[in-house]
């Protein structure tokens, strides 16, 4: 059967092919010890479950409003107000099967054959193919290490074009973990207001955040900055309901509109139960949310320490997210029993055949030199994982 020639394009997500191969090798007996899943270990809080179980007691398990619920948007359009100190209303909120979702939706109802989308690399992996299924152009704007892998803005004026039409920027960052300051974004708002640039801000990480900076969205720097940003976020990351499949967005009214009719042919409305969980997340108790952030804290601060101590590696120390993005690049060039290690494929491949350990290539995400690490597990198996990083980095000549 022939296929539509869009799908030569497109790859499976790097990440969940990772998360795969190391739970296919788990369930063949192998102790994989795996650092690339993008998920919290923790479990779903107690009262967020005990809701979806409520729903269901309660018969709440047909169809809901495609967009979602009104109690639900109304929870979210409260936290716009507690959390950025932004207003809108509930036709500007479309709920969705997960900020995956919402992203998909937006590149649906935006982007025409010919726009180019601009997406700083390192990059979430998804952004390039789901600008792709629109039939739109990923336009990808290299950033530094030395600048913390932020976008600046003579960088991204240099790439911009007349086909430019938006802009991805996700703070803080899968997979940098970096986070962008005030000062910083004020720099970007300048050439995106100058250049009329929309801008998708993906805001997942931004309850999962270290050290005293303040976090900061595009639009939180003034009104003209609001109407010309739409902020996509979710409760997977922050709540430990990645298999909740909750996302949302807001938007202006007839870009919510337009998403909406998209949706209702595709999905229809997100899962009800998983709603009305979703509405216990965002309204019920939050200190469930300091809880997780403060273990993660403790194991990113382990984890750069360790990494830092290894030779020829270097780490820029994350503001956010549960990653760890570092540099291997010199061991490039190195090889074990005849194989060398050309790039970051290499040398995941190797450390995952030598070490079982399983981590995220970092060319996935656009930067070659780099190796993802996920935090998001228990710090004995952080520190076996990395026992077995440092035996294997050690064979290599």
């Amino acid at each position: 059967m022939k296929l539509a020639e869009r799908m030569a394009q497109i790859q499976p997500s790097p990440t969940l092919s990772i998360n795969t191969k190391a739970k296919a090798l788990r369930a063949a007996g192998v102790d994989v010890i795996n650092f690339g899943v993008g998920e919290p270990d923790f479990d779903t809080p107690e009262h967020i479950r005990q809701a979806g179980i409520d729903a269901i007691n309660e018969g709440f398990t047909r169809y809901t409003a495609v967009g979602g619920i009104d109690e639900l948007k109304d929870a979210i359009v409260a936290k716009f107000e507690s959390g950025y100190g932004l207003s809108f209303g509930r036709n500007e909120i479309v709920v969705s099967c997960g900020a995956k979702h919402s992203l998909y939706n937006l590149a649906q109802i935006l982007f025409d054959p010919g726009d180019e989308v601009l997406i700083p690399s390192p990059y979430w992996v998804s952004y390039p193919d789901i600008v792709r299924l629109a039939g739109a152009t990923p336009v990808i704007v290299a950033t530094q290490e030395t600048d913390g892998f932020k976008l600046r803005p003579e960088v991204l004026e240099e790439a911009i074009t007349e086909k430019s039409k938006a802009l991805i920027l996700n703070s803080p960052s899968n997979p940098t973990g970096s986070m962008y300051s005030k000062e910083e974004l004020e720099g970007i708002a300048s050439v995106v207001l100058q250049r009329r640039l929309l801008v998708v801000s993906d805001d997942i990480y931004y309850k999962i955040l270290f050290g005293d900076q303040p976090w900061v969205n595009l639009a939180m720097l003034g009104e003209d900055l609001k109407r010309h940003t739409i902020i996509v976020n979710g409760v997977s990351k922050t709540y430990a309901m990645t298999g909740w499949r909750i996302g949302y967005l807001a938007a202006p009214p007839e870009v919510a509109a337009a998403v909406t009719r998209v949706q209702s042919q595709s999905t229809s409305n997100p899962t009800s139960i998983a709603q009305k969980a979703a509405l216990a997340a965002l309204t019920g108790p939050q200190d469930c949310v300091e809880v997780m952030v403060a273990e993660f804290e403790k194991r990113l601060n382990h984890m750069v320490q360790r990494l830092e101590a290894i030779s020829g590696v270097s780490v820029i120390k994350p503001s956010g997210t549960f990653y760890v993005f570092a540099n291997f690049s010199s061991y490039f060039g190195c090889s074990y029993n005849g194989q060398s290690i050309h790039g970051s494929i290499d040398l995941a491949t190797y450390l995952m055949d030598k070490a079982h350990l399983a981590v995220v290539p970092g060319v996935a995400f656009g930067e070659d030199s780099c190796l993802r690490f996920s935090f998001a597990t228990s710090m004995s198996q952080i520190d076996q994982g990395l026992d077995r990083l440092s035996e294997a980095l050690a064979h290599l000549s």
